[in-house]
């Protein structure tokens, strides 16, 4: 047991690195892994809305416009919280790595400046979406939300640009050591752009959509089985659940191009430590000592997954240098979480078809009891699939920050005490996330009083009308 634990000491950095690189490591997954929750809703809450906006549109349906007109002010003060730690972290980068800034910020860069514009243009269209309720015709109105999901996820893929971009950089010149001319196209659209962007987007819809339903199955264990609180589950449920199998479909093909592209986190992955055929599959388990220890191990299954052959060879960790390569917890970490992002997907699919059963059995989802409580769980494990996924790309690509050409203790900074910014950083994000809890559970707890927000809903010009309410069925 002593082993094992040894295995999982909090800190990622090793005997020799930089004294700051402990602390900037540290504070760079946990901004990261706060920020990135996140995402997934600025970039899919907002389509769940549009849904509910356009049925309510077109069928007059009340409940989905009432939906429609909630869950944009949630989006909104997810945006706030998320453009407050989104900008924490664009100083993180300056402030923490002006190795990485210095000698490749005008490669690396690049991403976040088209960032900086699909934020500037979702910022403006949210206000105009939340502010024009009452203000602009209905179809102008859900048009202008169009505009606020197509820059969420313009602004997604700009930041998984630069992220795929660290781990299989191009579209530059190096000369003298630092970048001397770049080809933006190259940055933006390099090796691992298209496949990290689309699994990041089917992610969004994954988590953001059983988030939403597991709110409303909640409501439903808790008695309140109204045509309401279906519709907001089934409207976050089933985009969630289509998404599951194109993920799982999508994650194995980019395992594979993993394989060919990236075999230092392919070993990883594996936890294999010698280059051979026939490789097993270990699940579960960590790397001590050379070996993977404690899992369950199939025979010649990570070759047959490869290579669809079990004589299909994968490079084990001994053919990267010793300077270069991944400590062993490290190993550990990317093989454990990669077994939680897969497994969780897996539960996730039969969560998804045992709503398939009890639709085609034309069961009430309100009466299947069993069904509820197990989607009350499936945001949490969505989001848990997310942070695990994530993990894997990121402390993969250890130890360099950009993958042949950048070590990350020679990118961090070696001034200051990043121990005290890193614990001014957690106040900081402490108190959003305490804030926005505050004003979420607010706008619950007046939700539950009928009628509270109904009052307001009247639509544009035409809105005051007393007959325009009653075609949107308000």
């Amino acid at each position: 047991m002593t082993s094992v634990l040894a295995a999982f000491p909090l800190p990622l950095a090793a005997a020799g690195d930089p004294s700051q690189l402990l602390p900037a490591r540290e504070q760079m997954a946990f901004t990261l892994g706060f920020h990135i929750i996140l995402v997934p809703f600025g970039v899919a809450l907002t389509t769940l809305m549009l849904v509910a906006n356009y049925r309510g549109l077109r069928h007059g349906d009340a409940e989905a416009m009432l939906l429609a007109r909630r869950w944009s002010k949630v989006a909104a003060v997810l945006f706030a919280v998320g453009a407050i730690t989104g900008t924490v972290l664009s100083f993180e980068l300056g402030i923490l790595w002006p190795g990485l800034m210095g000698r490749y910020g005008a490669a690396f860069g690049f991403p976040f400046a088209i960032e900086g514009l699909f934020f500037f243009l979702e910022a403006i269209f949210v206000s105009i979406y939340i502010y024009g309720w009452s203000r602009l015709r209905p179809w102008t109105h859900f048009a202008v939300g169009i505009v606020v999901s197509l820059s969420s996820i313009g602004g997604a893929a700009a930041v998984i640009a630069a992220n795929s971009w660290m781990n299989q950089p191009g579209g530059f010149t190096l000369r003298g050591g630092r970048v001397a001319s770049v080809q933006p196209a190259d940055v933006f659209f390099n090796g691992a752009f298209w496949y990290e962007f689309l699994h990041m987007l089917l992610a969004a819809y994954i988590v953001a959509g059983f988030t939403v339903a597991s709110v409303y199955a909640v409501g439903m264990l808790r008695g309140r089985t109204s045509r309401y609180h279906r519709t907001g589950f089934l409207i976050g449920f089933v985009p969630a659940a289509v998404a599951v199998p194109c993920q799982i479909v999508v994650g194995d093909t980019i395992a594979r191009y993993v394989y060919d592209s990236e075999p230092r986190k392919f070993a990883a992955i594996e936890m294999l430590p010698t280059t051979r055929t026939h490789a097993p599959e270990t699940l579960l388990g960590v790397f001590i000592d050379g070996r993977a220890r404690y899992g369950l191990q199939i025979p010649d299954a990570a070759s047959l997954l490869a290579g669809f052959s079990i004589n299909t060879r994968i490079k084990g960790l001994e053919e990267i240098p010793a300077q270069v390569r991944p400590s062993e917890r490290e190993v550990s970490i990317v093989h454990l979480c990669f077994d939680v992002m897969v497994g969780l997907s897996f539960a996730l699919l039969a969560l998804g078809l045992w709503y398939a059963w009890l639709l085609w059995r034309r069961k009430a989802i309100e009466r299947q009891r069993w069904f509820l409580r197990a989607s009350a769980f499936g945001g949490l494990a969505a989001i848990a699939c997310l942070e695990a996924g994530w993990v894997v790309t990121e402390v993969g690509r250890q130890p360099w920050i950009v993958v042949g050409h950048l070590l990350t203790r020679d990118a961090v900074a070696m001034h200051g005490n990043l121990w005290a910014f890193f614990a001014a950083v957690l106040a900081i994000y402490l108190a959003v996330g305490l804030t926005a809890g505050a004003v979420l559970t607010s706008m619950k707890r007046r939700w539950k009083d009928e009628g509270d927000d109904s009052v307001d809903v009247p639509y544009g010009p035409e809105g005051d009308r007393p007959d325009r309410q009653r075609k949107v069925g308000i």
